[in-house]
């Protein structure tokens, strides 16, 4: 089982505007009820620069054939029932993602990577990884290699360390946030660490286990 959380905070400007709604219906009454997604209402992403922008996505793994968006490719690495969380927090132009996890295996690493596509019954289904600026010279069957594109401030690698309890947490901000393309899942590799020399593009070896995550 999967869930989701997304969280808009309103810019100044619709703060303003609804207080002085209030004030002019204040003889009336006045909710403070926006009509927001909180009440059925949906999010309008054209408004982005104005607003800080949070998503919130947690879920259990499972093995593929029973899977619902987090998925472990390898339960010696990452078992079943592991949970893991992604926040993502977009603000004045840069973006904030955190990793949380319980239940993995205990004192290891794990190199983690914000990829293109959905999890699926394989590691592969989730695509290469995702870059803000895309290396013109990738390919679906050869993922960038070129550390002008494949390199932290363009994709986003998060470190994960478990304690003896196999939890954990890691965090990055990158300097840009999602605009007509996002990530769409999280991967966790079985590297401690996504290993890069400098000059070099970084790689962190097979897929244990992937969280679908709708950054958008």
């Amino acid at each position: 089982m999967t869930r989701t959380v997304r969280f808009r905070t309103p810019s100044a400007r619709i703060w303003a505007a609804l207080a002085g709604g209030c004030l002019v219906a204040a003889t009336a009454g006045c909710s403070g009820d926006s009509g927001g997604a909180e009440n059925g209402g949906s999010h309008d992403d054209s408004g982005s620069q104005q607003h800080s922008h949070r998503v919130s996505h947690s879920g259990a793994l499972q093995p593929p054939e029973a899977a619902q968006g987090a998925v472990t490719y390898d339960p010696a690495a990452a078992a079943a029932g592991a949970q893991l969380s992604v926040s993502a927090q977009e603000s004045g132009g840069a973006t904030a993602v955190e990793l949380t996890a319980t239940g993995l295996s205990p004192d290891r690493g794990y190199a983690v990577h914000a990829h293109t596509d959905p999890c699926g019954a394989t590691g592969d289904a989730a695509g290469p990884h995702f870059q803000h600026r895309v290396d013109p010279a990738a390919t679906p069957q050869q993922s960038s290699t070129d550390p002008a594109y494949a390199n932290p401030d363009n994709e986003i690698w998060l470190e994960l360390r478990t304690d003896p309890t196999g939890a954990g947490q890691a965090s990055t901000t990158v300097p840009f946030v999602f605009s007509e393309r996002a990530p769409a899942s999280v991967v966790l590799h079985e590297e401690p660490t996504t290993a890069a020399a400098p000059g070099e593009a970084g790689s962190a070896g097979g897929r244990v286990a992937c969280l679908t995550v709708p950054f958008e």
